[in-house]
């Protein structure tokens, strides 16, 4: 007999904006930016917060935010492709207030043509900020494309970059 898998979310409030967490008992398997209201729409089944996997997300996402964590250890589950989880591991590798062009990535995963297909896996990246697809910047440097908008990208990489300054 098959259990059906349960699902829960919680809608935090931070400085860049409203946070959406989706997790299942074992996994943090989305982080939306901004206010759902409700249920993130690809599981209208989920249980509003009462998940202590949430809270440590939450607690965890909040000290990175206040520049007071780098790294997280909430366990995450990454689902698509294989070759979204082939970029999505290799930004994984990017180290804290570094960044890393797209052909710098498509390099990394032995695609150096797949530049654009790696700009469509960093936009699919179910998990920003703990898959940090904000660390991946245009060839000449500039911001360029983030599901959170690219003001919130310029201030995520000025966090990362003062707090490595003032440590």
């Amino acid at each position: 007999m098959r259990t059906e898998r349960r699902y829960f979310f919680q809608v935090l409030t931070t400085d860049i904006g409203p946070l959406t967490l989706m997790a299942d008992k074992d996994a943090l398997l989305e982080v939306r930016f901004g206010d759902e209201g409700s249920a993130p729409p690809r599981v209208g089944g989920a249980e509003p917060d009462g998940n202590p996997l949430l809270m440590e997300a939450a607690r965890q996402i909040g000290e990175y935010l206040r520049g007071e964590r780098r790294d997280f250890d909430v366990p995450i589950r990454l689902e698509g492709t294989d070759f979204q989880l082939l970029v999505w591991n290799a930004l994984r590798t990017i180290p804290y207030g570094e960044t890393r062009t797209y052909a710098e990535v498509a390099a990394q995963i032995g695609r150096p043509r797949a530049v654009r297909a790696v700009g469509g896996a960093n936009h699919r990246n179910p998990l920003p900020l703990l898959v940090p697809c904000h660390r991946v910047v245009g060839t000449n440097g500039k911001l360029v494309g983030f599901g959170g908008g690219l003001e919130i990208k310029r201030r995520l990489l000025e966090l990362e970059s003062s707090a490595l300054f003032s440590s």
